[in-house]
């Protein structure tokens, strides 16, 4: 067959490079670039001064998801995926509206049927012994006063230096290495046990009386005091906050209080549905009852809310509390195209292992516009407290050019859907009133000027000021949450062409040829 019966062959058709780009949603160098990668093949027709691309191994690269569009917002690239739809104010996960989801069911049912589609009642997530004790001893041997973001980052390195088979990108043995993965994550951070310090509790349940772990706890316990009494007087500031703030938001409750006994800022808790409450009512027994002192090493194989709890507050928990955790980290398993999330794509896109693709997110989360977000409004909510108002504060924000932290999201134009499902949840938590309270002061203060929604952050921020956590403790409630949606991604990326998140760079440097420096 000549070059001249194929250009006429209706079936093999031929498209220039302009076509294949306008068909892929891309720029004419990024076709070349598919070319170099072996996505696509091309082929220069006798006579013709260019390339030519079939038309049909175009269109077939476009449906595996090749095809990148720029967004109406900004330009920014965007990628095909089934897993979030953020639309009018509501987040989806994979069509299902996710503040239904965390009110029907736990963390862990969330991630596999998001990892699966298969929704299995009960499960649980258990961390093997080899991977738990090469995570642990690598967390124990941190500086005393290292924050758990660092903690973290180190245990995810450990458990894949422990685990031979981690470079298996089957997808079953994706789903092994993810559900072992997480509570290994939860489990090697020390625990917060009433009267001791993070390094010292986790050195004990360890079952480390290493002279070097001694070492390095007593080098950090200047550190420790200081931080012990930064979290007694942020418990002092809520216990105050019962006075001023706390008998506002008592008597806002029960004049606002209808059939339903929920109130949120900006939405009543009855617009969420009796079936939903009900069903957070019996989660939240079932967390309660799993609520004990877990083994020792690797045997922790309950609910992980409660074993994330005691992680993160030496403060008791109780039913209410740990379903507002659990709600929590269903809610925050997955974002669209967060700045982790396209990190994570990047490093599976290279088909990285599951742990180098966490650590991946986990750099990415680490950037202080980022992860650090709820912290901000941790801190925020204490001054609130500890000043009586937040008129004061809104205004230092303001005055310094900052912005009021745990307030507006660019991806929500009104108030965002997972803050308003967690203030919902937290009006069930008594002593959660106070910063409640001066979280609806905030929201009300800033709109006399801009209407600002509140966001997740801000309820998280309520969540861990009431329950006596550290202000970082917001960001490992996320680091934790989150990894289920990374995997979810990865999951996806695996399914795609290797290396196609590869963009073109636009070169702005002085033209060649130059002069040797």
């Amino acid at each position: 067959m000549t070059d001249h019966d194929v250009a006429q062959d209706p079936d093999e058709r031929r498209l220039s490079t302009r076509e294949a780009a306008d068909r892929l949603g891309v720029k004419p160098e990024t076709v070349y670039a598919y070319v170099s990668r072996g996505q696509l093949t091309s082929r220069r027709e006798p006579g013709g001064r260019g390339s030519t691309f079939d038309a049909k191994e175009v269109d077939a690269l476009a449906r595996r998801g090749g095809r990148r569009e720029p967004s109406g917002a900004g330009g920014e690239l965007a990628v095909r995926t089934g897993i979030t739809l953020i639309d009018r104010d509501h987040c989806y996960f994979r069509g299902v509206d996710t503040s239904e989801l965390a009110a029907h069911h736990s963390y862990e049912e969330v991630a596999e049927w998001l990892w699966t589609g298969e929704m299995r009642r009960g499960i649980r997530f258990t961390a093997p012994h080899d991977a738990l004790t090469a995570a642990r001893r690598a967390v124990d041997a941190l500086p005393a006063h290292t924050g758990p973001m660092d903690r973290l980052q180190v245990a995810v390195i450990a458990a894949a230096a422990a685990d031979p088979l981690r470079f298996d990108l089957s997808e079953r043995a994706v789903l092994d290495t993810a559900r072992t993965l997480i509570p290994t994550l939860v489990a090697a951070l020390p625990r917060r046990a009433a009267g001791r310090p993070p390094a010292q509790a986790g050195a004990e349940e360890a079952g480390a009386g290493r002279a070097g772990a001694g070492r390095a706890a007593g080098a950090g316990r200047a550190d420790d005091e200081r931080a012990d009494d930064e979290r007694a007087a942020g418990a002092g500031r809520v216990a105050a906050g019962q006075g001023a703030l706390g008998r506002v938001a008592a008597g806002q409750a029960a004049a606002g209080r209808g059939s339903t006994g929920h109130a949120a800022p900006g939405q009543t808790a009855a617009e969420l549905g009796a079936g939903g409450q009900g069903a957070a009512s019996q989660r939240a027994a079932e967390l309660g009852a799993a609520e004990k002192p877990a083994p020792e090493l690797g045997a922790e194989d309950g609910p992980l809310a409660p074993r994330l709890w005691s992680r993160l507050t030496s403060e008791p928990a109780d039913p209410p509390s740990l379903r507002v955790l659990d709600a929590a980290l269903v809610l925050l398993i997955d974002h669209d195209l967060a700045a982790s999330t396209l990190a994570v794509r990047v490093a599976a896109s290279a088909r990285a292992h599951p742990y180098a693709i966490v650590s991946a997110g986990f750099g990415a989360l680490d950037g202080a516009l980022h992860g650090a977000a709820s912290g901000l409004a941790h801190r925020m909510l204490l001054e609130v407290l500890d000043r009586g108002s937040a008129a004061a504060v809104v205004a230092d924000h303001l005055r310094a050019g900052r912005r009021v932290p745990g307030l507006g999201h660019p991806l929500y134009p009104g108030e965002d859907p997972r803050a308003r499902a967690l203030f919902a949840l937290l009006e069930d938590v008594p002593r959660a009133r106070p910063a409640l309270q001066a979280a609806r002061d905030v929201i009300t203060t800033t709109a006399r000027h801009k209407e600002w929604h509140a966001n997740v952050d801000l309820a998280l921020a309520v969540l861990t000021v009431a329950t006596g956590m550290p202000a970082e403790a917001g960001e490992t409630i996320f680091a934790v949450a989150r990894t289920a949606g990374w995997i979810a991604h990865a999951l996806e990326e695996y399914d795609e062409p290797p290396l196609r998140m590869r963009p073109s760079g636009q070169y702005s440097g002085p033209r060649p040829p130059q002069p040797l420096p």
